[in-house]
């Protein structure tokens, strides 16, 4: 059998079944890959909860509206995921999270807050709506671990919701949407 372009082609397609080359559509990813990853549109991917015809809970992944710049068609890695402490079965966008100081100290931690850029702008736009700066935040972390997020929110007037995207002034391996300080 001779060895043409067309199977050069058309053998690495039957590896890609399901998926559009690289697209990535939220619907379309398993419950394991859905949260933390941001679709070819560059919308956040988030899973749902529902109940079955048989009234038993199932998951799927959705495309959410909330739009995240300059990251479109990323799947966070395993490692952010355990570096930043976050839980890929998480139901939703929500900011629980920064009230719990555990999970605060985690995010805050070199190993997340300076290598997993989109888990940080997700969790950045959270505190902002939470009229926090997340910035403050992991500042307050480390020089006065006692203080918890609780302190800072009656401290804050509440912010207006999502309005801009952070940018880390360190270097990432995926570019972080723009922000300035």
């Amino acid at each position: 059998m001779k060895f043409s372009l067309l199977h050069l082609f058309f053998l690495p397609s039957l590896f890609f079944h399901g998926t559009t080359f690289g697209a990535i559509i939220c619907e379309d990813l398993t419950n394991n890959n859905c949260s933390f990853a941001i679709s070819s549109s560059g919308k956040r991917c988030v899973l749902e909860d529902f109940q079955d015809t048989k009234g038993k809970v199932a998951y799927q992944c959705r495309t959410s509206e909330v739009m995240v710049e300059n990251m479109a068609g990323y799947i966070e890695t395993n490692e952010c995921v355990r570096a930043c402490g976050v839980n890929r079965n998480a139901t939703g966008i929500s900011s629980d999270a920064l009230l719990d100081k555990h999970s605060v100290v985690t995010l805050c931690s070199p190993a997340c807050y300076q290598h997993c850029p989109n888990i940080v702008d997700l969790h950045f736009n959270l505190a902002i709506g939470e009229g926090v700066s997340l910035p403050d935040l992991c500042e307050q972390q480390r020089t006065n671990p006692d203080c918890s997020m609780i302190q800072l929110l009656s401290s804050n007037v509440p912010a207006d919701g999502p309005v801009a995207s952070y940018k880390h002034h360190r270097k990432f391996s995926v570019a972080p949407a723009p922000f300035s300080f």
